[in-house]
């Protein structure tokens, strides 16, 4: 019942526009009082805070740093250049680079927006000139673009391994798999497109002399994730402290060896992370407050048993658990969407016998999936925006994406051994 009257205040706020944080509090507080707990309010309070205090959530906002200054820095258009050099031969070679790219960039900044919007910037702009549709350009970035939050390091598996209490090393690693398989089923959807459009038939192999160029002008962009995800593979330093590498070698990229950062830009750059930061922050704290609740109610153990009549099987489970994460995701941002639905999954996960780290890389694809789908997608916004094509005409453009996208899913929750084969290899 509280659970019940739990979502539907909260979906009814969120409907009416109200922000993601007041949405949260009310909610938490109508709560208390519909059912007229004891629970003083003061508790909200020192909950909200409780939830911003780790010392491990340091780790956001500096991953969110390094992502404003390897975007500002040079390094995406690079990737970029040399995913064109290596792979603009195919037949539809510039979907194909703006597959690899997303791919690359997602690699280094683990934010889905922010490799939407380096992609597409200078890949819409390309494919829109060489005769592709505005629309379909839009779609592919918007769908690629959430190989960031897949491949490591991901923003929404790093707070999710913070929420459950799970090793982020194997949240990381579990990504990969499925974000290279992804990749290679949206570049196979390219090169069929380059073909049925006629505009992007392919051309020459590169010569030797321009693979050569292109690796050495992207080496220092190439070196990023091997230093942040090798650090953290290795056990040099955790992911808080990856982050500040991160920031780090950011700052030195931009500034000494590409040089396409001034030191005059850095307090805008600064200030706009610290304002996504905050954004991030205060919804985790706000979660957290609601969180409290929903356990000191028990409706964690309460959903388990529910669930457990209704699915009776493993199997049913995970496909009643994909449906649900996938409408959730398609009003939510990942990340409030994983701090408020972590902490109800994982129990009952376990009393299934899934593996934390499996669930949380099944709930990350479900809601990268939100993330292009209308009405509120966010890498769907910015496709459209740098397109400058109207939503309904991208979304006419996304079914063979989303065929893809769901296909890689049902692989990724019913073959554990697809996202789980590395972890088992690195315990």
């Amino acid at each position: 019942m509280v659970l019940a009257f739990i979502t539907a205040v909260f979906f009814a706020l969120a409907l009416l526009s109200m922000p993601l944080v007041w949405s949260l509090l009310l909610t938490t507080i109508a709560a208390i009082g519909f059912f007229a707990r004891s629970y003083p309010l003061e508790s909200i309070f020192i909950t909200f805070l409780g939830g911003v205090e780790p010392l491990h959530l340091a780790a956001i906002p500096l991953f969110i740093l390094a992502g404003e200054l390897i975007s500002s820095g040079g390094i995406g258009r690079r990737l970029i250049e040399l995913a064109r050099v290596l792979l603009g031969f195919l037949p539809g070679g510039l979907g194909v680079v703006t597959v690899s790219s997303s791919t690359a960039f997602g690699a280094i900044s683990g934010s889905a927006i922010a490799d939407s919007a380096a992609v597409g910037s200078v890949m819409i702009p390309a494919m829109k000139n060489n005769g592709y549709p505005a629309s379909y350009s839009a779609a592919l970035v918007a769908t690629s673009g959430t190989l960031g939050i897949l491949i490591p390091p991901s923003i929404p598996l790093l707070v999710y391994g913070f929420v459950g209490n799970v090793s982020v090393k194997d949240l990381f690693l579990s990504g990969i798999v499925p974000g290279l398989l992804f990749a290679v089923g949206l570049i196979g959807l390219c090169i069929y497109k380059g073909r049925q459009l006629g505009c992007d038939l392919g051309g020459q192999t590169p010569r030797r002399n321009e693979i050569v160029a292109a690796l050495l002008d992207s080496g220092p962009a190439l070196l990023a994730p091997v230093i942040i995800l090798g650090g953290i593979y290795s056990g040099i330093f955790t992911p808080t402290e990856a982050a500040a590498v991160a920031v780090v070698y950011g700052l030195v990229t931009g500034l000494l060896i590409y040089r396409e950062v001034q030191l005059i830009q850095l307090p805008a750059i600064i200030l706009h992370s610290f304002i996504t930061s905050a954004v991030v922050m205060v919804v985790i704290g706000a979660t957290a407050a609601l969180a409290w609740l929903i356990t000191i109610e028990q409706i964690p153990a309460q959903l388990t048993q529910v669930i457990s009549e209704i699915a009776g099987s493993r199997w049913v489970f995970l496909l009643l658990l994909n449906i649900a994460l996938i409408l959730i995701g398609i009003f939510l941002e990942p990340l409030p969407a994983l701090i408020l639905t972590a902490p109800l999954f994982i129990p009952t996960a376990k009393a299934f016998g899934i593996d934390p780290v499996h669930l949380g890389l099944i709930m990350t694809f479900n809601l990268a999936i939100g993330l292009y789908t209308p009405p509120v997608g966010g890498t769907l916004f910015v496709a459209a925006k740098l397109a400058n094509v109207g939503i309904i005409s991208v979304s006419r453009q996304l079914p063979p994406m989303f065929v893809i996208a769901i296909a890689v899913l049902i692989i990724v929750t019913y073959v554990e051994a697809v996202p789980m084969a590395l972890v088992w290899l690195s315990r």
